[in-house]
């Protein structure tokens, strides 16, 4: 439901912006649901924050047996990941946590999925080349480092998934940067954007200026500007929502 173009203009602000458009349009638990349990390390901050549609895919690289019963797995794997619109996030659960056998990522995988329209990945593994895998512009939000890839091979795909406490489902919409990543359920797509939108220019327009302007003022005024200013924050948040917002 989130067009290419909104998800372009999602992109520009950071995930915890985007969870506070998402808290004002959405009918689950704020405070359980949506965004990472876990901790979880963006491995390229410096390219921002990226958005797509989950693929979703488990592996178990200390298992041997795997390629064997499927050697086409890869290839079937890809065919799936080639069937879907993008831009994509590769969801991909690790099943030998809490051990790091192997990784799912490297240079060769990490350039073959930009090139099937995947702008990067999120896996409570492990991922390996990661300059390699920052110059092919694939970003990787990942639990470690780690040398080799072991017996690496897609097991399920197109599945649910669990990784960093949060269950992704296939298609869903995922926002993510070095703050952790939100999961959107498919109702709270639409009005996202223009929720985002909003909450942003709320705070730039009420507690940013409050809280910024306070040089050489006595500390009373600025204390009454800042409540001034929640109120006023809280209240555009009412009027536009029904909802309280963080102020």
């Amino acid at each position: 439901m989130v067009t290419h173009e909104q998800m372009l203009e999602l992109k520009r602000w950071n995930t915890p912006t985007i969870y506070n458009g998402w808290e004002q349009v959405t009918s689950h638990d704020i405070a359980a649901e949506g965004f990472n349990i876990e901790e979880c390390r963006d491995f390229m901050p410096q390219m921002g924050p990226m958005i797509g549609c989950a693929v979703t895919v488990q592996f178990e690289p200390g298992n041997p047996e795997h390629p064997r019963k499927n050697p086409d797995a890869w290839s079937e794997y890809r065919e799936y990941v080639a069937s879907v619109l993008g831009p994509k996030i590769v969801v991909v659960q690790d099943l030998d946590k809490p051990r790091v056998i192997g990784s799912f990522w490297g240079e060769v995988n990490s350039n073959i999925h930009r090139a099937l329209g995947c702008v990067g990945t999120i896996t409570d593994g492990a991922i390996r080349d990661v300059d390699e895998m920052t110059n092919a512009g694939f970003k990787a939000i990942a639990r470690r480092f780690c040398v080799g890839h072991a017996h690496s091979c897609p097991v399920r795909w197109n599945c649910e998934v669990e990784v960093f406490g949060r269950r992704v489902h296939p298609g869903q919409l995922i926002h993510a940067d070095k703050h952790g990543f939100l999961v959107i359920p498919e109702e709270d797509e639409v009005g996202l954007l223009e929720a985002s939108r909003f909450m942003d220019s709320n705070e730039c327009n009420t507690l940013i200026p409050a809280a910024s302007a306070a040089a050489g003022k006595p500390t009373a005024q600025v204390l009454d500007e800042i409540n001034t200013a929640a109120v006023a924050f809280g209240q555009a948040v009412r009027d536009r929502f029904g909802k309280k917002g963080e102020w």
